[in-house]
């Protein structure tokens, strides 16, 4: 997957790398040329965002020549053998880094937890999920087989943002039991028309499972969930 990736931005750059000079001289001078810039640009900040252990001199300087048709430095086993060294490498510091954050997460989501269940408002479930009112429905409450229509805001419990449907711009539908088993308990006791706000320990979201940059294993999430509409299921 990383070297795939890898291809990918490289031969996007390609189409804009040509010559290191002459990017510097660049006029953007028509719609072609700010869209090609906006492409490159994009690529540049994809690469430095996923791939940060590289020399990025040296990175031009074989990306340069691979497009002129130059000679390469390397053979071509020479080239594959490095490239696997380097995914190999990624990997492994990307594995490393999960762990590190998966115990930290641990530890940190527990004492989370254990201080919230004892503010005011917090209702705890048999599961470990958590709970606070924050707006009363009166409606009829969800069934697993059933599909719902809800705003929701999700949090990291560092109060960073990971999704929202709000920004979305549009209300989320899905099936209740089509979602991480915190929610589909917490969806189950919800009168249409409520709002509360979940704390959910990681055993009932993702687990140990590396969900994304922020979502990183063993995390506690918090979401802020309004029930708008229930769809019947058969």
């Amino acid at each position: 997957m990383i070297l795939r990736s890898l291809s990918v931005f490289i031969l996007a750059a390609a189409l804009i790398a040509c010559n290191q000079d002459e990017q510097k001289s660049v006029k953007m001078e028509n719609a072609q040329d700010s869209a090609s810039y906006a492409l490159g640009f994009n690529v540049g900040r994809n690469i430095k965002s996923q791939i940060t252990d590289i020399n990025d001199d040296v990175f031009l300087k074989g990306l340069n020549q691979a497009v002129k048709g130059d000679s390469s430095l390397l053979s071509d086993e020479q080239i594959a053998m490095q490239i696997n060294n380097f995914q190999q490498q990624l990997a492994s510091k990307k594995e490393s880094e999960a762990k590190a954050a998966g115990e930290k997460n641990i530890k940190d989501g527990q004492n989370f937890l254990d201080e919230n269940k004892s503010k005011e408002g917090v209702i705890s479930t048999a599961s470990g999920l958590q709970y606070k009112i924050l707006k009363s429905g009166s409606g009829p409450k969800p069934k697993k087989t059933d599909k719902v229509t809800v705003q929701y805001v999700g949090k990291l419990i560092d109060g960073t943002e990971f999704d929202s449907s709000i920004k979305r711009g549009q209300p989320a539908t899905f099936g209740v039991d089509q979602v991480i088993p915190g929610w589909t308990e917490a969806l189950q006791l919800m009168p249409v028309g409520s709002k509360w706000e979940l704390y959910i320990p990681s055993e009932l979201a993702y687990g140990n499972q590396q969900r994304s940059e922020l979502i990183t294993p063993n995390s506690v999430l918090v979401f802020e969930v309004e029930l708008l509409n229930i769809e019947t299921g058969k």
